[in-house]
């Protein structure tokens, strides 16, 4: 959009200025500090000869060109211009166009405009060439980097094309292309070959990758990107993005690998090929409706444990598909869901765990007030009907089980005078079209009918306000409570656990008596009068009455149970138990860059802690610190041991100039083994920067060493084998 100037001409007007002027027919000879403006452009010079009848423009010496449409600017020791077509020629050229600022966190990004020079060069209207010179973005005259290339073909805000260029880095040739497409538009689209990368692995050899992006029209884009690993094979990639409506998008990712296989010492290969699946999608439906999915298919754990560049992903062995379309309308909801779950045991072929519902129909309400005359009384329910099957190397269900679930529950509230009284009861009733029969699945049904009364007692907080807190938060007021908590929960109903078939969370329920009680402190400061938690610290057990749960507990085998799966993730039950483990939860954030998190289960049955997580971070303008501290000490039976350590600590950001360092690790203490590092050193100028980064993997089947390089432009992009996805920041 071309920006109003005070005093600029009329359309159609031309305005000549100049220290002198003489006209002889229909030629000026302008002379000194000359002008000439019109509502487009604007030429000066030290002097110009212009004729009224062609609009034709000889200028000479300090030529300068600025077009107010858009915003490029030219300087030149001559040039020859037509102001009617908007045509000409400069020589001895140098210019600049405004850059196209993509303020995304980690983008690198200069406010350098883009820089040209050139023998010389033809402006076509809205379309400039230049010939034999450069571009770059860096400050002159010695810029970092820069394309020197034969001919430019720029159209501003809309490409460029350099034809038989090299990209220098200090004067140094990298690259030579025959031609390079570089997109001007604010939101660019177009189809082109993606810039080439090698790279090299200690256990894929050499690699060297190229791809196409292919912007199929409006509403479809895809890219194919391919990698050839001279130890293993060829590599593909798949991504294929849409927008078939204005409320509805999706994308389809497929990642696969032609492997040759993994050379061992003996000169026999082991194959760990395979394919990565993935799809999302959502979509605004009619009547209130809304659709949601995603889909993951993982050909096999040990395809993902070979070629996967995220350690996370790696150790996590599940892959997890779900769609579902659902309306919720005043307090009711309705949700048809499709799921599946597939849980990978090893990386043995066939070792898997896959758990389907196609599909599940659930009928929900939240709490609802039915009355308020004497006692408030709010009702709620949950149903769902389901088709649910399961397969796992020792059994598997038939392909569709029906089973149908519903829970009506009633809840009032009593209160007297700072206490508060909760009951409630409810019914549930589930039907199961299988069950298990002496270790095997027969078509044999069953009906669970369970009863649950709950009683929850929340008692008036203590409190106490200081009016002058420490330094280090802030002088101002701090505010103590104490909040105590307690509870009864009576659940029966479940008589033989042993039966059901684990599908998911409702299959946990077990008979149960106990009580829970709980403590909970927190620490309010009030700076600058905005009021914050700063401390919190949670402690609460439980006592079972019924120590073996109605006889659901297998002794010496790992039991999981609702009742456990409330309080902890970490199993506990492999015997009759009084009390659950006293579970902790710490949090301390004095200030908005630091804070620290510690998780801990005390088992008394076991006098020790059995599980502990320890979080920390601190955060400044440059500097970035955070660990994580994991440990398992319960019965191996139960969950596996486990002691682990990671670190990830850096200085800088990806986006400041100068030096930026980073490393990442997760460190096993009991096999006294480093899981993964990545080290990484990146170096910004004003306008492009270089990333070099060493990773290690060591777990599992993989022990592997790389290196990965990346070369950032300003405001154009990265060259390289490291993804921005993989950075440490």
């Amino acid at each position: 959009m071309q920006v109003p100037r005070i005093n600029e001409p009329e359309p159609g007007y031309i305005y000549l200025r100049s220290v002198g002027q003489k006209r002889d027919g229909s030629w000026y000879y302008l002379r000194g500090s000359v002008q000439i403006e019109t509502t487009e452009m604007l030429l000066r010079a030290d002097e110009i000869d212009y004729n009224e009848e062609t609009h034709f423009a000889e200028a000479r010496g300090n030529v300068s060109f600025n077009s107010f449409t858009r915003g490029e600017t030219i300087q030149a020791d001559r040039a020859e211009y037509f102001l009617n077509t908007e045509m000409g020629k400069f020589y001895g050229v140098r210019g600049s166009a405004p850059p196209k600022l993509d303020l995304r966190p980690g983008i690198l990004t200069t406010a350098n405009p883009f820089v040209f020079q050139g023998k010389w060069a033809e402006r076509l209207k809205d379309r400039y060439i230049l010939y034999d010179g450069f571009v770059t973005d860096c400050r002159l005259p010695k810029p970092w980097w820069k394309i020197v290339g034969s001919k430019f073909d720029i159209i501003p805000g809309d490409r460029a094309i350099a034809y038989r260029s090299q990209f220098r880095v200090m004067k140094v040739p990298i690259f030579y292309f025959p031609a390079v497409y570089k997109s001007l538009e604010k939101e660019p689209r177009k189809s082109g070959f993606l810039t080439p990368s090698i790279g090299t692995s200690s256990r894929r050899g050499k690699m060297v990758a190229g791809g196409y992006y292919w912007a199929i029209n409006r509403s479809y884009d895809a890219t194919y990107r391919s990698q050839y690993f001279t130890q293993r094979g060829l590599a593909h990639h798949i991504d294929f993005r849409g927008k078939p409506l204005q409320k509805a998008d999706f994308n389809f990712n497929l990642y696969g690998v032609n492997d040759r296989g993994f050379k061992q010492e003996d000169g026999t290969r082991i194959k760990q090929g395979g394919y990565l699946a993935g799809f999302q999608g959502k979509a605004e439906l009619p009547w209130g409706f809304q659709g949601r999915g995603e889909v993951n298919y993982l050909s096999s754990f040990l395809f993902r444990q070979a070629f996967t560049e995220s350690f996370n992903e790696a150790v996590f062995s599940e892959t997890h598909s779900r769609g579902y379309v659902s309306r919720h309308w005043s307090s009711y909801g309705l949700n048809i869901v499709f799921d599946r779950l597939q849980n990978f045991q090893t990386v043995e072929p066939g070792d898997h765990i896959v758990i389907r519902k196609l599909p599940s129909i659930e009928f929900a309400s939240r709490d609802r007030l039915l009355s308020d005359r004497i006692l408030p009384i709010w009702v709620s329910f949950d149903s769902s009907a389901s088709l649910v099957r399961r397969t796992q190397p020792l059994f598997q269900t038939r392909q569709f089980v029906d089973r149908f679930d519903a829970q009506p529950h009633v809840m009032t509230a009593l209160r007297w005078k700072d206490f508060t009284l909760l009951p409630g009861f409810s019914l549930r009733e589930t039907k199961y079209g299988s069950t298990r029969c002496e270790g095997t699945i027969c078509g044999d049904g069953m009906l669970r009918s369970t009863r649950e009364f709950n009683l929850d007692l929340i008692a008036p907080s203590f409190a106490r306000v200081f009016r002058k807190a420490p330094k280090w938060l802030g002088g101002g007021e701090v505010k103590h409570l104490i909040e105590p908590r307690a509870g009864f929960r009576w659940l029966s109903g479940v008589e033989d656990f042993s039966r059901l078939v684990r599908f998911d969370e409702t299959e946990l329920l077990s008979n149960t008596k106990e009580i829970d009680y709980s403590i909970t402190q927190r620490i309010y400061a009030k700076r600058g009068g905005v009021v914050s938690e700063i401390f919190s610290w949670q402690v609460w057990q439980k006592k079972y009455l019924d120590p073996t749960l109605g006889g659901a507990i297998v002794p010496g085998e790992r039991n999981i149970f609702a009742t456990q799966l409330e309080m902890t993730g970490y199993a506990f039950f492999s015997g009759a138990r009084k009390f659950s483990p006293v579970v902790s939860s710490f949090q301390f954030n004095p200030v908005s860059n630091f804070g620290v998190e510690w998780r801990s289960d005390y088992d008394p049955t076991r006098h020790r802690p059995t599980n502990s997580t320890l979080l920390g971070q601190y955060r400044t303008e440059k500097y970035f610190v955070s660990a994580g501290h994991n440990h398992v000490r319960s019965l191996a039976t139960i969950s596996p041991p486990s002691n682990q350590l990671l670190a990830i600590a850096g200085y800088g950001r990806a986006d400041q100039r100068g030096f930026s360092l980073g490393f990442q690790s997760v460190y096993d203490f009991r096999i006294r083994v480093m899981q993964f590092a990545t080290t990484q050193v990146t170096w910004n100028s004003d306008c492009c920067g270089l990333s070099f980064q060493y990773r290690r993997f060591s777990f599992g089947t993989r022990n592997e060493n790389q290196w990965r390089v990346a070369f950032a432009v300003a405001n154009i992009g990265s060259f390289g084998t490291l993804k921005r996805q993989e950075r440490i920041y």
